[in-house]
Formats: C-alpha cells, sequence, structure tokens
C-alpha cells in the first residue's frame, strides 16, 4: 500500500527540561531512527523539526514560526507529501513496530485509522490518515481560528471518521519525561524482550532487512560451542551469515538461505561432535 509518512520531532519537550527528546536513545539507537525504522516502506518520509542525523534519508521541514504546536506541524508536513495515506507518528515512540503500522494501514477507512492504546485512550499521533480529509479539516480550522497555532490535535481529529486500531502492548508507549525513558531502557534490557530489540537494532543499524529464525541460530552455536570450542559459536554464526548473503546474491530466498546455511552447519557440528565421542570412547576401551 502506498503511503507517505510525517513525524512529528519539533516539540519542546519541556517536562524534558528542553532536551533534544528525539536523539535521546533506547537501546543504542535514538528515538527518532527507531520511528523511522517502522516505515522504511513510506514513500516519502517527512520529518517536521531540526535537522539532524538520521539512519536513513529523510526530507525536513518545519512550521512557521516554529513551537506552533501539533496541527501547525502536522499540516508543514502534509504540505511536503503526495499520497493518498498518510502515516502521522510522534518521533518519541520507542517500541512502534513495522506490524503496528502495517496494522493501522490496512484498517484506514473512510478518513483514516488512529492507534488506540491498551488503555482505551486514541493517539492521534500515531495514525494512518486519507491526505485529503486530512487537508480539508485543516483548512477548516485555519479559516475559523485564523491560524493553527497552539491547536489541539482533537480539534482536527473530532470531525473525522476514523477506525480504531487496539495497540499491541508497548507500541504506543512514548516518553515524555524521563522516568519514561529510563523505564523504556530498563523494558529494552528485560530477559523476554532483550533479544528481539537486540536483533531488530543490529539489523537496523546494518541496513539488513531479513527475517531472523533467533532459535535455529542459538542452537546451532549451542552445537558449535559443545560439539568443537566454546569460540566457534560466534565465528559459525558469522560464516553461515557470509553463506547465505552470497546464497542470496544469486536470487535465493533470504531467509531460506539462512535457513539452508544454519542446517548444514548443525548437521557438520553434530557429525563433529560424534566423530569425537567415538574417538574417545575407542581410545577409553583399548586402555
Amino acid at each position: 500500500m502506498s503511503y507517505d509518512a510525517i513525524v512529528l520531532a519539533g516539540g519542546a519537550a519541556r517536562r524534558l527540561g528542553g532536551a533534544d527528546k528525539p536523539a535521546l536513545s533506547v537501546g543504542g539507537r535514538a528515538l527518532l531512527d527507531r520511528v523511522l525504522d517502522a516505515c522504511p516502506d513510506a514513500r516519502a518520509t517527512v520529518v517536521v523539526g531540526g535537522r539532524r542525523a538520521t539512519a536513513r534519508p529523510v526530507r525536513w521541514t518545519r512550521e512557521d514560526p516554529p513551537g506552533g504546536g501539533p496541527v501547525a506541524a502536522l499540516d508543514a508536513g502534509l504540505r511536503r507529501t503526495t499520497a493518498e495515506l498518510v502515516l502521522v507518528l510522534s518521533a518519541d515512540l520507542p517500541f512502534l513496530d513495522r506490524e503496528t503500522v502495517r496494522a493501522l494501514l490496512d484498517a484506514a477507512g473512510a478518513d483514516g485509522a488512529m492507534l488506540r492504546d491498551p488503555d482505551g485512550r486514541d493517539q492521534p499521533l500515531v495514525a494512518a490518515y486519507r491526505a485529503e480529509p486530512l487537508r480539508r479539516e485543516i483548512a477548516l480550522l485555519a479559516a475559523e481560528h485564523g491560524t493553527l497555532t497552539g491547536l489541539p490535535l482533537r480539534a482536527l481529529t473530532a470531525e473525522l471518521d476514523l477506525a480504531r486500531v487496539t495497540s499491541r502492548p508497548l507500541a504506543s508507549f512514548d516518553c515524555d519525561t524521563w522516568d519514561d525513558l529510563a523505564a523504556a531502557r530498563a523494558r529494552i534490557r528485560e530477559h523476554g524482550d532483550v533479544l528481539e530489540q537486540w536483533i531488530t537494532a543490529v539489523k537496523s543499524e546494518l541496513g539488513i532487512d531479513l527475517p531472523v529464525d533467533t532459535k535455529t541460530l542459538l542452537d546451532l552455536a549451542r552445537d558449535a560451542a559443545h560439539g568443537v570450542a566454546r569460540p566457534a559459536a560466534p565465528l559459525t554464526t558469522f560464516l553461515v551469515g557470509y553463506a547465505a548473503a552470497q546464497a542470496a546474491a544469486t536470487g535465493a530466498d533470504p531467509a531460506q538461505a539462512v535457513a539452508e546455511a544454519s542446517r548444514k552447519a548443525a548437521d557438520l557440528a553434530l557429525r563433529w561432535a560424534d566423530e569425537a565421542a567415538a574417538d574417545s570412547a575407542e581410545r577409553n576401551g583399548s586402555g
């Protein structure tokens, strides 16, 4: 589904003492980059805020005057887009994922779709809007108030017919305070989440878009460590990745290439271990 993305990254962050919130990191990556990673297939991505380094190319704009609030910022971003469907996100969502973005795009009805958090609160800055109804409401607000500066988002969304998508856990979690940031940093390191979060971060850092079968790779690392030697585990998984990349370059499905390379390496590690066990039994028997 073709869409443009608008990320609002120009707030004052008063509850963070005026810190550059989009640049604050969670899991070693800037909040803004984490949000950008959730919408990599946007036809165009417009960030409303001050220019900064980003993990992928974006278009930049600012509301006039700067600091005019979310409706003014959204208007500025919308002026730089042309798609009929526009994804609108705030820049402080450390756990937003591609599945949530896809659910919003798929659910966009007459005027769009908005995320609803687990507590039942609507999240207008995690939403997919139809561009024309959005432009219409912005124009009506500008005519009614003479300005968009300082207007709340609910004034914009009140007249729109928006479907609701129930948020997955943490997808709508935003970092408004230092406590929020600390909670996000702690959550990302929790045992049940840390591997998934780490692999997602590494793939983004390396520019890899590939499903990773964590269980298969961990099983392979275990077999290599136990059947050969402990240092064999990381070296073997590296070689599997290299072999899979070579196979993918010839047109093979990347996920299948990883699975096949992992299977071959795991079988080799098990044969290596069986051979060592047989040799040991033979030596013990001859002694």
